[in-house]
């Protein structure tokens, strides 16, 4: 297997471009797909979470596009906002700090198609999108089949398996045999295999293990703790890894809500994504997260298809995943790009039977672990779970164990230990009460000041 991006025969500008990202060697993944992508066999590939795939096909593709003609040569569907919108920026980012003229355009729904149109116009070299947005657009004729050379399915077997699944081959269809078609994925399914082979022409099948694999970089764990525990079994396990960046699941009967206020009122900071939020409440939690704004992202499966954010310790589950696949993808959005991570399962009685078929699909035994005076132990090898190195970029002080009691936004305006009377202290309270009325408001609950107010000590009494 080629070793270098230079045994591969990379552009110099593509390997110039690379180091700028800190990328200096090829993936196995990457290895393995080049030489069959740059031949224009139709593949499909299947490799582990966190092994790379959107560079896989990012880097034969940069080097099939002709950067001479300003058509639409590619298109590249995914299918989550979320996904469709990294890989739009992994392709702007390659093309800057390579210096290739190559473009794209992300096409995705709950955005002005008008504006869209417009964009097009421009004639972008690669479109990155959702299924459905653009089959409207080719069908509206803003989109030619005609000067496309190639089109890629990333997390193929969501796209050919889920609702879009209609949508996808009817894309298909419509831009005929004559392009290369090249699928993406960490669980190719035979059921996925025969669903995709319609659409291919002699498919070359590739992948780095014989069968669907886990990112060997993570440890799996789970939690035995009853329903009523489950929240409180969550919190001490968050506050046992002191973890800067991790992904809380749920699945879709969990009210998020109430999660995250449970866990903002114990001094967790916390964003959620999720179907039922719009594009732009998604695109600003996955923000914040990134960021480092907060430390935990609550999330339903959507976020577990391609979701790439670097230096995620640890994911835990708050609710068992519907399959082991489901596992497999959420799981893998720890340990990026060769790091380490750690899968914790929280289970309920009813959920136990998870752990076997765990075993049985991919040849694992994730170890149960226990919290002992406020530290993980594990029962497999009576150890401590030690904590995860992590870059000084998102090193802080540690969450407090002390709940907080104060809503967020609010200002707390502790009274000076130096003030001399009662009436000095209320009347600082009320004076940075008024100016910060709207935070208050928006922040917390009139519960929250009324028990603020007393705790402060301004009651009826004194006034």
């Amino acid at each position: 297997m080629q070793t270098s991006f230079q045994t591969l025969k990379l552009k110099d500008e593509l390997i110039s471009g690379l180091k700028k990202q800190n990328i200096v060697s090829p993936t196995p993944i990457q290895a393995l797909t080049y030489p069959a992508f740059i031949e224009g066999k139709d593949l499909m590939v299947e490799s582990h979470t966190g092994s790379g795939k959107t560079l896989a096909f990012l880097l034969p593709l940069f080097e099939k596009i002709n950067t001479n003609l300003k058509v639409n040569q590619a298109i590249i569907l995914a299918p989550t906002h979320e996904l469709a919108h990294q890989i739009h920026e992994q392709i702007k980012l390659l093309s800057k700090n390579s210096g290739l003229s190559i473009t794209s355009i992300l096409l995705m729904g709950e955005v002005s198609i008008e504006k869209q149109i417009v964009k097009l116009r421009e004639k972008p070299q690669i479109i990155v999108g959702s299924p459905g947005r653009i089959l409207d657009l080719m069908m509206k004729k803003k989109i030619s089949a005609s000067t496309l050379e190639t089109i890629l399915l990333d997390e193929a077997d969501n796209l050919l398996e889920s609702s879009q699944s209609a949508t996808v081959k009817k894309l298909l269809y419509h831009i005929g045999n004559h392009v290369q078609v090249a699928m993406f994925s960490a669980s190719m399914s035979p059921h996925v295999q025969k669903l995709a082979t319609p659409f291919l022409k002699n498919p070359v099948f590739l992948h780095t293990s014989e069968k669907t694999a886990l990112n060997p970089n993570i440890e799996h764990f789970y939690i035995k703790t009853d329903l009523r525990e489950k929240f409180d079994t969550l919190k001490k396990l968050l506050l046992a890894t002191s973890t800067p960046r991790a992904l809380i699941f749920v699945s879709q009967h969990t009210d998020t809500r109430v999660l995250v206020e449970k866990l903002n009122y114990h001094g967790f900071t916390v964003a959620t994504i999720s179907g039922k939020l719009s594009k732009e409440e998604r695109k600003n939690a996955l923000a914040q997260f990134k960021a480092g704004k907060v430390k935990l992202l609550l999330s339903s499966d959507l976020s577990a298809r391609g979701l790439d954010v670097a230096h995620i310790t640890h994911i835990f589950h708050y609710d068992l995943p519907l399959t082991p696949q489901d596992y497999l993808h959420r799981a893998g959005r720890s340990a990026r790009n060769g790091e380490k991570g750690i899968s914790i399962s929280i289970l309920t009685p009813k959920d136990l039977g998870i752990i076997g078929l765990l075993e049985r699909t991919f040849k694992m035994k994730p170890n149960e672990i226990i919290l002992t005076k406020g530290r993980i132990k594990n029962l497999a090898t009576n150890d401590f779970l030690e904590g995860i190195q992590t870059p000084k970029a998102l090193e802080e002080p540690a969450v407090s164990k002390k709940r907080n009691k104060y809503p967020k936004g609010f200002n707390q305006n502790k009274p000076s230990k130096k003030a001399k009377s009662k009436e000095n202290a209320s009347h600082s309270l009320d004076t940075k009460a008024s100016s910060n009325e709207l935070d208050f408001l928006t922040s917390g609950t009139l519960a929250d000041a009324l028990r603020l107010i007393e705790e402060a000590g301004f009651t009826k009494n004194n006034e």
